[in-house]
């Protein structure tokens, strides 16, 4: 009997160790993102001040302004999911490199020191948002090994959590950069 109690007794607390783990992991998960949504909320604020200064010189370049203005406010809607949030960023910086290339006609642009600072800023936060995409995607994927490894997965299976996905980049920035264009802007 006492061996039969002392087996329960260590089952269970398995089973609670593996309880916590899959919760932490969980939890982490969404911790991550929140803090990727920090950033994500840096480059937005950033955006106005960006737009209002690079707008005086590029009358232009109306259609990608508005973009990226619209584009941020989608963004800043709540109710998003975490996926449709990684959208948005994806598009935003797609929309963003444009904005990069569209200034390089501008050289009085370039050279103002509001720019200057406003593009150093937006430079750091892209940076950030770099690093916390990658954290991002280490708990994601631990996690997802968790829920997907025996015997957790069995426990996970009946917590009904699911699959998560790791955040992607927009094929534009898995493109070669030709270093040779760049010097010849």
């Amino acid at each position: 009997m006492e061996i039969l109690i002392t087996v329960a007794v260590f089952l269970l607390l398995v089973l609670i160790i593996m309880h916590n783990g899959l919760i932490n992991k969980k939890n982490e998960v969404e911790n991550v993102f929140a803090g990727m949504d920090v950033q994500l909320k840096k480059r937005y604020d950033l955006i106005p001040n960006l737009i209002s200064t690079v707008k005086t010189y590029m009358k232009h370049e109306k259609d990608t302004l508005l973009k990226i203005t619209e584009l941020r406010a989608r963004a800043m809607e709540e109710g998003k999911s975490n996926e449709e949030k990684n959208e948005l960023a994806n598009s935003i910086s797609e929309a963003l490199d444009n904005l990069k290339i569209a200034v390089e006609n501008y050289p009085e642009l370039k050279a103002s020191e509001n720019f200057i600072m406003l593009q150093e800023s937006l430079n750091d936060v892209e940076e950030q948002i770099s690093a916390a995409r990658r954290y991002y995607n280490t708990a994601i994927t631990s996690y997802n090994n968790a829920i997907e490894m025996f015997p957790t997965n069995i426990l996970a299976s009946f917590m009904s959590m699911e699959r998560k996905q790791v955040f992607n980049i927009i094929q534009s920035e898995r493109e070669n950069i030709n270093a040779g264009d760049l010097f010849n802007n």
